[in-house]
């Protein structure tokens, strides 16, 4: 690992240069490859002059540390916190530092994306209280300012604070502690810039990334209707088998998310326009996961959804139904993005994702329920459903518009343009109440749709309102969270109100 001190006190010899000297030994004992910058020792302008500061020609002392911090895998930060925050000199180095363009970048949306991502940094301070009245009393507002402002604005991930206090009034053997907790936190490297509770948990946070458990609900509640609607044509219900099939879809679900940022990375890595609803889950991109431990991710959730598919046929002996379904929703899940398929690059995979998270759900509940596939109601139930799900990933290709055109991905949106792209996802969301209208008083339906059309049809008014005020303002460009969420939930009333009728 390559690390980086810089050393904000102004003043040397310090207690804080002491501490310097400390970790930059544990870390060269460690085995580190060490380099370190004094602050006190650089001449800079401390002030921003112009109005960006990378109008500002950076000084020699500061082109040098800028390299540094191009160099480092790590970056400790070593200094007082005076008046709460820290020394003038180390906010100005990092006013003259952080450059647009280097540390970060503003995005044609307006948000923030940081550059330095990868990063790990330690923050090691000197208080004049002790650090428990500094944290609980005051709020640690230098460390809130350096972890979350500043590093954590351009990407740099905050790992380990010691902070160290009162140090006005300290005894030698005190002072001699903390030199030893610097250079144990320097040694600390050998095993990570974190610490083992500190991996656990961030490797947990990035799987939980990767899942994107923010579209889960709406494959439940699918998956639900048609589980309901067979015990209602049947009087028979099995807990086990709904929670077992729910589990293997889930799994599938799991592997196919997975796959979609394999196979998408090239696109991930260009698009500017990401958020919660588009652009993958960005894990490979931020390195949070390497492409190791993803495969490993989708073999175990293809390994779960098969052990399920396993036990459903065996509590269902005899319904050959069972594994072709299953074996059609994997093809279609993994086909997404995974040659040979490769649907979502050939322009099929919006209504990839509307068959499977309609028809394809929704039969899987009915049939493991004992259903027979040929009934009219998970078909008739399903038909609505698709024509509201297709509006939100027609919507969600926008922003990635772009990235997928240089990646060579063939999407619907690509294939069309912005301007027709929005008003097929416009007709088609109209199409939805209608549809809902011709088939409502079918019997095989039971009634599953009486009471949509009050929620609906405002629903879908906002949502076209929605739609022409960002193609009126050519907003379609960058990200369209607003929009997205509005597509989004307009599903639920599909699934939602069946829901509220079979239960």
């Amino acid at each position: 690992m390559k690390v980086l001190i810089i050393l904000g006190h102004p003043r040397s010899p310090s207690l804080c240069s002491a501490l310097a000297n400390a970790y930059e030994n544990g870390a060269l004992a460690a085995g580190m490859e060490v380099e370190k910058i004094d602050l006190g020792a650089i001449d800079f302008d401390l002030d921003v002059h112009p109005v960006s500061p990378r109008d500002q020609p950076l000084e020699p002392g500061l082109e040098h540390a800028l390299q540094l911090i191009k160099w480092a895998d790590h970056m400790t930060f070593i200094y007082p916190a005076w008046w709460g925050v820290g020394p003038a000199r180390l906010k100005g180095f990092l006013d003259r530092i952080l450059l647009p363009g280097f540390a970060f970048r503003e995005r044609d949306d307006g948000h923030f994306e940081g550059l330095l991502t990868g990063k790990t940094a330690h923050l090691i301070t000197t208080l004049d209280m002790p650090p428990w009245v500094y944290r609980f009393i005051y709020r640690a507002p230098g460390h809130n300012a350096m972890k979350r402002s500043a590093l954590g604005f351009c990407g740099i991930t905050t790992t380990r604070i010691l902070a160290l206090g009162p140090v006005k009034d300290s005894e030698p053997i005190q002072r001699a502690q903390w030199l030893e907790q610097s250079r144990g936190l320097g040694f600390s490297l050998r095993n990570g810039a974190s610490s083992y509770i500190d991996r656990i948990t961030t490797k947990l946070k990035a799987w939980l990334k990767a899942l994107r458990l923010q579209f889960y609900p709406m494959t439940w509640m699918a998956y639900t209707v048609g589980a309901l609607g067979a015990a209602a044509a049947s009087e028979h219900w099995n807990t086990g088998v709904y929670w077992l099939g729910y589990a293997c879809l889930f799994f599938l679900e799991a592997a196919t998310v997975f796959t979609n940022d394999w196979f998408d990375y090239e696109s991930d890595r260009c698009n500017r326009h990401f958020g919660p609803f588009t652009g993958g889950s960005r894990v490979l991109v931020d390195k949070n996961l390497s492409f190791g431990e993803l495969r490993v991710g989708i073999v175990i959730s293809l390994m779960a959804a098969a052990a399920c598919t396993g036990l459903l046929m065996d509590y269902l002996a005899g319904n050959s139904s069972v594994p072709i379904v299953i074996l059609i929703m994997t093809l279609l899940g993994l086909g997404y993005t995974a040659p040979p398929l490769k649907l979502a690059w050939r322009g099929l995979g919006e209504l990839n994702v509307a068959v499977t998270h309609s028809f394809g759900v929704i039969l899987c509940g009915y049939i493991f329920q004992g259903g027979e596939w040929n009934s009219p109601f998970p078909w008739l139930i399903s038909l609505p459903l698709l024509l509201a799900v297709m509006p939100a990933i027609i919507l969600s290709g926008i922003p990635d518009f772009e990235a997928d055109k240089q990646a060579g991905k063939r999407t619907l949106v690509v294939r069309l343009g912005l301007g027709w792209t929005t008003l097929l996802a416009l007709v088609l969301a109209a199409a939805a109440p209608l549809v809902v209208v011709l088939i409502k008083d079918q019997p095989a339906l039971r009634g599953s749709f009486q009471g949509l059309l009050p929620w609906v049809l405002p629903h879908v008014c906002l949502l076209g309102f929605l739609i022409y005020r960002a193609w009126r303002q050519q907003q379609l460009c960058g990200r369209i969270d607003g929009l997205m969420v509005a597509s989004l939930t307009y599903i639920i009333w599909f699934g939602l109100i069946p829901l509220l009728h079979l239960k």
